[in-house]
């Protein structure tokens, strides 16, 4: 992606808020344009605990776009959307 022009992050951190204070880490796998939250999996099906990954992702940040890609068996992907109105 990098040669096509797209500014990614590998392994970005992102800080966990709760009430105010810092209460952990998420890694995305990456981001993308500081746009677009890529969670990349090799499992055998996605299952509901990898939508909630990522959304729990998208809640962290401004982004409000995020792709779930997974390399297993049956290979697929879904799109997550959260509106973040701040």
């Amino acid at each position: 992606m990098g040669k096509m022009g797209f500014y990614v992050e590998r392994q970005k951190k992102i800080k966990v808020y709760y009430d105010g204070k810092q209460v952990g880490l998420y890694f995305a796998d990456l981001i993308v344009n500081n746009c677009v939250i890529i969670e990349i999996k090799a499992a055998e099906a996605l299952h509901q605990q990898h939508e909630y990954q990522l959304i729990n992702y998208l809640k962290a940040t401004e982004i409000e776009v995020g792709l779930l890609f997974n390399f297993g068996k049956n290979p697929e992907f879904r799109r997550k959307i959260f509106t973040n109105n701040r």
